[in-house]
């Protein structure tokens, strides 16, 4: 077992949550004024006020319509698992490596959204799911012959029968993109991820309210993991025991598919898999699991140390727990991604670790979707400078590694924060390990 000490990180203190109430107060006359301000438990109670997911579900296919609308676009077909949650509420068995492909959504002007549900799903929905409408049967949407039989006897009617000119699509097999150019040659095929991507960005209240509660068996997760390090375990053990705690606090899946441990000189460089490695005495070692519930991800990331930790690594540690300050602080309404991650890196810098940054970005969007745009700190071809809003929710997770340290000295940290007009607000409570922070 860690036998650590544990601090809670120092928040800005000029951040104000209060901004939530003011803007629930301004949506929802009658709804509980702290609403969204901290995680208020799973169940459906009757003494008193929780989120209702039916409620947000509405919102969130009025915001996605309006989206839609404003691109110019007739009808948007969707098959991004999270997506599709967005519009229906479906959650269905997801399989490794195809859940764009196998159950789908059509959201046109004037009727609900209408479900395209594998076999597998069908029977349920209809029993469990009242509030959609219309719902049809597809295959897996990936061998030629049954996607084409999908679009021919399916989609392709559907898209006749609302007279759909434009359509956004988010993603798919490119044998249905075939299929709807030879068999629905009038509609004209756009970029609809980027219409879903627009209407996710800012999280309604009871968004957040869920991840918080995601946060919240996050924060079980992960302490159960630090719970089970010492000497003589391996990294898998570690994941074992977590993910026990995950399903048993109620949560659906992990952050990642690959539950993130890492222990020692896995962590430098980076290994993002946990594996049979033995866990050592002097070993840092990384936690990333986070949680997801009712639809929302909670993404934490912790570095704790095994046993004694050298001065380097608690160098390592020192500074990027200075830099996750500084981001956080900096992430205020008005301010830029790339402001971000300039915070970020100049905290580094003062410890001559500027350069030490994994060759990834610093953070991400995170919501009903695990790591969505837009990015902190990438430095891709590509990468586009956002403007900050209130309500952007996102996964901020500096990590820093350099090479040679007996026990590693590669260590990332991780907060889900809330854009605010103040600076970020984590929606997190973990803690950091004082063994590993020097005296600042």
């Amino acid at each position: 077992m860690i036998q650590s000490s544990w601090i809670n990180m120092p928040r800005t203190e000029t951040t104000n949550p209060a901004f939530v109430c003011v803007r629930i107060a301004s949506v929802s006359n009658g709804v509980r004024s702290d609403l969204a301000t901290f995680a208020h438990g799973q169940f459906r109670v009757d003494y008193e006020h929780r989120p209702d997911p039916h409620v947000l579900r509405e919102k969130r296919v009025a915001r996605a319509r309006a989206e839609m609308q404003a691109a110019g676009l007739d009808a948007l077909l969707l098959w991004k698992d999270e997506n599709v949650r967005y519009l229906t509420g479906l959650r269905a068995q997801l399989i490794a490596g195809k859940t764009t492909l196998l159950n789908g959504c059509l959201l046109v002007d004037d009727a609900a959204p209408i479900l395209l549900a594998s076999g597998g799903e069908v029977q349920r929905a209809r029993v469990v799911m009242p509030w959609i409408e219309e719902l049809h049967t597809v295959p897996i949407m990936e061998a030629r012959g049954l996607v084409r039989g999908a679009v021919e006897h399916t989609i392709g009617p559907l898209l006749e029968r609302y007279g759909i000119g434009a359509l956004g699509l988010d993603e798919s097999a490119y044998c249905q993109v075939e299929a709807l150019k030879e068999l629905a040659p009038s509609v004209a095929l756009a970029d609809g991820d980027a219409v879903m991507q627009r209407a996710r960005l800012i999280k309604f209240p009871e968004e957040i309210a869920f991840i918080e509660e995601a946060c919240a068996i996050a924060e079980g997760v992960l302490e159960m993991a630090i719970d089970a390090i010492r000497p003589g375990v391996r990294e898998t053990d570690v994941v074992a025991e977590a993910m026990r705690e995950l399903y048993r606090l109620g949560g659906e899946l992990s952050h990642v598919a690959t539950p993130f441990v890492a222990s020692g000189e896995h962590m430098a460089p980076p290994n993002r898999i946990p594996s049979d490695k033995i866990i050592r005495n002097g070993d840092v070692v990384f936690i990333d699991i986070g949680a997801m519930w009712s639809g929302y991800f909670g993404d934490i990331g912790r570095t704790v140390i095994c046993g004694t930790p050298r001065r380097h690594q608690q160098e390592v540690y020192t500074a990027v727990y200075q830099a996750l300050a500084a981001a956080t602080d900096t992430m205020r309404a008005g301010s830029t991604n790339d402001d971000v991650a300039r915070a970020a890196r100049d905290a580094a810098g003062a410890y001559n670790l500027a350069d030490n940054f994994i060759s990834l970005f610093i953070g991400h969007g995170v919501g009903i979707g695990a790591n969505e745009p837009p990015y902190i700190g990438e430095n891709l071809p590509g990468a586009e400078t956002v403007v900050l809003q209130e309500g952007m929710t996102f996964a901020v997770e500096p990590l820093i590694w350099t090479p040679g340290t007996r026990g590693g000295a590669g260590v990332r940290l991780e907060d889900t924060i809330l854009v605010t007009p103040d600076g970020g607000r984590p929606l997190d409570r973990a803690p950091f390990d004082d063994k590993l922070l020097l005296d600042i």
